[in-house]
Formats: structure tokens, sequence, C-alpha cells
């Protein structure tokens, strides 16, 4: 698969890669479940537990490994985790896969998260230091290339930019070679754009902020991107499997609704894209990694069957004729999102 340098890290990544927040899970509706109940704790853990709340139930081991040996044979061979994932069984799952294939192992970069786990978000140092240490022993890494700041919305960045703080706790990582980069991970793009132009961090993950029908990233991401030659993954380029397979009745896109008009939009995509013979899939991903600052994408996969139409989405020659026909029809349809 094509490769893209991952801004000022140097790394060389596939264009498209692995999300694995839904890895394992068999049925599309199931994980629309598993992502409500993980926001919600996430965000607002019940202040009488304490406690984080049980691993998934809709994560299959099996099928999350093969899942993650299918991605690797594809090409697919970035893989990005967090300890929020699955109340860390995402992690688990990739750990065991690599053990049980070092061959694929050695092919393959795993970045993963701090701040955030399933039992709510908390950037301070120690706490930074455990999750990097659990993931550590979840995943079977002793390094990792990237470490990203996740979800940081709604707290103060002296509380997480501080040398006694999530980006501290990083630097120190760096120094002792836990981590060669820190990145940010932010669920909101606003949030994700300031840390962004902070200039404090080599790459980023970005969801919810460029698609074929979502522009945000243009206003502020992409100038501070180029400005400090952050490196972009863009997560969500699918649009949770929208532009994958363009509108499909049934399906609860991970509770996103969209709207009748952008519905029909996507259908009006997917017709370009049929007279040209382009998988839908394949004009979404490479799309986004037309735009210089953009090393690659990670679309989520539940299953080694989606893990592989992914990754040979990222192999599709698409001409430039395409390209042109496309560029009209680029625009942004503003989220009507049910949480």
């Amino acid at each position: 698969m094509k490769t893209e340098k991952l801004g000022r890290t140097g790394l060389e990544v596939p264009i498209v890669g692995l999300g694995t927040g839904f890895i394992g899970i068999a049925d599309a509706n199931r994980a629309a479940t598993e992502y409500d109940f993980m926001e919600s704790w996430a965000t607002d853990p019940p202040a009488s537990s304490g406690e984080a709340p049980p691993r998934s139930s809709h994560m299959e081991a099996e099928l999350g490994i093969a899942t993650v040996h299918a991605a690797i044979e594809a090409g697919s061979t970035l893989i990005d985790t967090a300890p929020l994932y699955g109340s860390g069984n995402s992690e688990s799952i990739i750990g065991e896969a690599l053990r049980q294939r070092p061959d694929l192992a050695e092919r393959c970069t795993v970045t993963t998260k701090v701040g955030q786990t399933a039992a709510g978000p908390d950037h301070s140092y120690d706490a930074v230091m455990r999750h990097v240490e659990a993931s550590r022993q979840r995943l079977g890494i002793d390094a990792f290339d990237v470490l990203y700041i996740h979800d940081a919305m709604d707290i103060p960045s002296e509380e997480v930019m501080g040398k006694d703080r999530a980006l501290g706790a990083l630097r120190k990582l760096q120094d002792t070679g836990v981590t060669r980069f820190v990145g940010t991970a932010t669920n909101d793009p606003h949030t994700n754009a300031w840390y962004i132009e902070t200039g404090e961090f080599d790459a980023a993950v970005v969801p919810e902020a460029l698609s074929l029908i979502n522009q945000l990233a243009e206003d502020r991401i992409l100038p501070a991107a180029v400005r400090h030659d952050v490196g972009l993954v863009i997560a969500t380029p699918v649009e949770r499997g929208l532009l994958a397979t363009g509108p499909t009745d049934g399906i609860n896109y991970l509770a996103r609704r969209f709207s009748r008009s952008c519905l029909d939009h996507v259908a009006s995509v997917l017709d370009l894209c049929n007279g040209h013979g382009v998988p839908l899939v394949a004009a979404a991903l490479q799309w986004c990694t037309r735009h210089p600052q953009v090393a690659t994408t990670i679309p989520g996969a539940r299953v080694p069957a989606e893990a592989r139409a992914n990754a040979a989405a990222g192999d599709v020659e698409i001409p430039e004729t395409f390209w042109k026909e496309l560029a009209p029809l680029i625009r942004h349809f503003e989220a009507d999102v049910d949480r």
C-alpha cells in the first residue's frame, strides 16, 4: 500500500490504517450500543461507583484477533487504539494478536492514548503514567512511536499542558524512551484545533472533522497542521459506515442521524463513483490523504472482511478525471447527533 510521511515525525505510515474502537463486534448495531455505553461512562461516570464499567460484552476476542491479522496482512500496518476502547479489551485483543503472529508484529506500528479510560477522564501526571504502563502490559509493547493525549475537551488547558500534568508525563516518557513522539486525539474538533495550534504536538488523530461531507478541519486544523508540520491521522473518514456503503436502511450509524439531504447527497456521490468504477469507500479514504498534511486514515473495522475492504480501498488506482468530477460534490453538512 502507498505510504505517506506523518508530518515532522518522519514516520512512514500506510494511507489506510486500522481503527479499533469496535474491533471484534460482530453486529453493526451492537457497535452503536457499545459507543453509547462507553461515551456515557467516559463523560459522566456515576459518582457513587468509582469503578470502571464491566469489560465489553460485545468485543469477541477471536474475531478481533482475526481482524488485526487480516488488516496487517492486507497492508494496514498502522493500528490505532486506546484504553477507553472496550474498557481495555481493544488493547488486549491487539496484544494477543501480535503475540500469536510475531511476523506480523514486526511489520506494524501501534499507537495508543492516555488521559481517558472507561472509568472517566484523568489527565494528571500520575494517571498518565499508570495508563501507559497498563497499555504496555495489555499490548505487550515496551515503547511506542506515538502516544496521544485523549479527549482533553472541557478541561482547562493548564490541567493538560502543565509539567505535572499529561503533557509533562509524556515529555518524561520521551526522555526515557517509552515514546518517540506525542500527539493530541480529541473528539471535539475545536479543542483538537487549539492543541494543534500550540505547536507542542507532533501528530494528531482528527475525528469528526474531515470527510467528503465534513469540512470542519478546513477552518483551523489543516492550517495549523501545515504551520507546525503536524502529521494528521483522520478518524471517522467514512462517517461510521455511511461513506463505505452509501445509505443503507436499518443501520444505526453510531448515534448519528444524517439529514435526508445529506443521505441524498451521498447517494449522488455513490452514483458518480459507480460511473467511474471507483468504490465509494476508496474515494472517501483516499480523498482525505490528498491533503499533504494528512498521512493516513484509520477507518474502524469490526470484522476481518471490513479490514480487508478498507485496506483494498487504499490500493485502488483513482484517476485525476474522477477527482475533478468529484470536487464540486465536496460539501459540509452540519452534524445531527443524538447523544
